[in-house]
This record gives C-alpha cells, structure tokens and sequence, in this order.
C-alpha cells in the first residue's frame, strides 16, 4: 500500500532531526525477540541475546509490548521535544502516559496479536503501577544492550543527521527525502510512502514531521502516528555496515607510555564492551590486574561501567575514542 503525507509550507518549517534512546530500545529488542541472524548487527545480538535471557527480560512487560512482528504501541515512542532527549526525559513521558491512551493503544494490539498474556493484562488493569514497571525494566535493558554501545551508535545517528542537514542546506528537503530510503519519495507537496500498511493523512497525522535515524530500524522506515505529536519517520541511518567492525589496532609506543602497556592494551581490547573476566581472557592479565587498570581508565573518564543484575560491562567512552583517533592519527603522520 501506497500511503501520502502532504505538506504545507507550515509543516515543513516544523520539520526536524531527533536523536533517541528509545527509538532504538523498541527496534532492538524486537531483533533480539526474532531470532533471526541480522547480517550487519549478528556479532551484537551474539553479545546480548545470553543476556537478555539471564535477566529475564526476554519474557517481561517489554518484551509483550514489542512483538516479533507489528505493531507497537505508540507510547513507546514519545514524541521528543528537543534534537536529543536523554533516556531519562522519554522515560518521564512514558510513565506520564494518561491511562486511556494506554488502553487504547492495548486494545489495537491485541486486535493484531490476539489474546493478551498477563504482563499486559496487568498494565490494561493498573496502568500506573505496571508503567512504573516498565520504566524499570527498560532501564535494565539499557544498560544490558545499548549503554554499552551507546557511544558507538550515537556517533553513526550523528554522523547521518549532520550528513541529512547538510542535504537540506545544499540541495532542498525534496532531495532529502528522495534520499532516504528506497521507499520515500517526495512528489510535489506530498511525501510517498510505499511501504505503510495503513492510510495516512495530514489531518489525522498532525502538523510538522520528526525524522529519526535508527540503526536498528529497518528494513524499511518506521512510522508514527499519535496526535497531536507531529508524525515520526524513523529511518535507517547511514553507515551502519561498519557500526560493529573493530577498529584497527593502536600502535602501542606513544600511548602506552602515557597510559601504560596494560591500560592501553585494555582499552585497545574494549572494541566491544566486555566483563572483567573476559578482558583477562582476552589479554593474558589477571583478573585483579584487569579490575585496578579499569578503575583507573573509569576515573579519567576514558571507560564505563554499567551494571544490570550480576553483568558489568566495560565500555570505551567517547573521549577514549578521540584518544585512539589521535593515536592512529599520530601514527599515520609518523609513517
């Protein structure tokens, strides 16, 4: 089905980019959820899929919110307010959802998915008890399979925004949008999706648009609908094939002597977050050693932790990341 979005001059004046944490939460877990093999997110879902299922959040309330196939409800995605809201502030207007919006949006799953199981039952019964619940569960999820890789994924969705922009400045917003995916176009004063399975119209869509590069989103574009929020296209980002590559390895010399050889080497070996226990596997150092050079890296802000049950995992932060690009940089120039 073909579906058309017009626009006024208003509407495009509304237009913008959004960077979100939860636009990404819903697409991943419905990843992890299908069992498939994603040919460029398979190392990720290798890492997170064990630790889905030992926190349990594989069979909680999200997990019944986000089935393999369909739809989600809306709430799930708040509209945000400005280009890059944090978890937090989404999660402030998840759990301020008003319970008939709720209900409603339950009642439109259960028409696709059939007969509801008793996490969503019970979020139907007690809406504000249950989205405290969720709220939870989402924070948990966090920090199991996104936190981690948090720095990574928001430097390709600001990387495809700043590309997006600079379309639009050079070009017009009709080559944005016939730029975006195989399944947008823009036709005169209308935007052309061709792959919605409903009807769209301005007036039951709201004014403006938010454009939202995902990584996860895909294969083709996500839309919102929910007035009166503008509606959301999420689209998948440019640059995604290489999110997961591991970056080449830092010539040691210059950085070793700052940070020292098994600092360097850690945070060398953290192209993926990773446990303690790993780290020493990987690198020969024993666990304590590996433990006393994270402390160290975690309080010059050059490594994170983030804790989820009984994980804790490891991850370079984005100044680490300008540290290596500097290194690399400074190698090359040595070469």
């Amino acid at each position: 089905m073909r579906a058309e979005l017009a626009f006024s001059v208003g509407d495009l004046a509304r237009m913008r980019f959004v960077v979100s944490p939860m636009w990404e939460v819903g697409p991943s877990m419905r990843l992890l959820r299908s069992g498939r093999e994603h040919p460029v997110h398979r190392a990720w879902t290798a890492q997170v899929r064990p630790r889905l299922t030992a926190t349990g959040l594989d069979r909680g309330l999200l997990a019944a919110l986000v089935p393999p196939s369909g739809y989600v409800p809306d709430f799930l995605n708040p509209a945000p307010a400005g280009p890059s809201p944090t978890l937090e502030e989404e999660l402030a207007a998840i759990r301020a959802t008003p319970a008939d919006r709720v209900r409603g949006e339950l009642d439109r799953l259960r028409a696709e998915q059939g007969r509801p199981g008793p996490a969503l039952r019970g979020l139907y019964d007690d809406v504000p008890r249950h989205l405290e619940r969720l709220v939870e569960e989402i924070r948990t999820y966090w920090e199991v399979a996104l936190a981690p890789y948090w720095v990574r994924v928001r430097a390709v969705l600001d990387a495809d925004v700043f590309h997006r922009a600079r379309q639009v400045a050079e070009h017009g917003a009709g080559h944005l949008f016939n730029e975006l995916h195989a399944s947008v176009s823009w036709d005169d004063s209308a935007l052309q999706l061709s792959d919605r399975s409903r009807p769209l119209s301005r007036r039951a869509a709201g004014t403006g648009l938010l454009l939202i590069p995902s990584v996860f989103t895909g294969p083709v574009p996500f839309t919102r609908v929910a007035p009166p929020d503008p509606p959301g296209l999420a689209y998948p980002a440019r640059g995604i094939g290489a999110l997961w590559e591991p970056r080449p390895a830092v010539s040691g010399g210059a950085l070793a002597a700052v940070l020292g050889r098994s600092r360097s080497l850690l945070l060398a070996e953290l192209h993926s977050p990773a446990a303690t226990t790993e780290l020493a596997r990987r690198t020969g150092l024993s666990a304590a050693g590996v433990s006393q050079c994270l402390t160290a890296l975690r309080d010059a802000g050059l490594v994170s932790a983030h804790r989820a049950g009984r994980f804790v995992l490891y991850a370079r932060t984005s100044v680490a990341e300008a540290l290596l690009d500097a290194a690399d940089a400074a190698a090359a120039g040595d070469g």
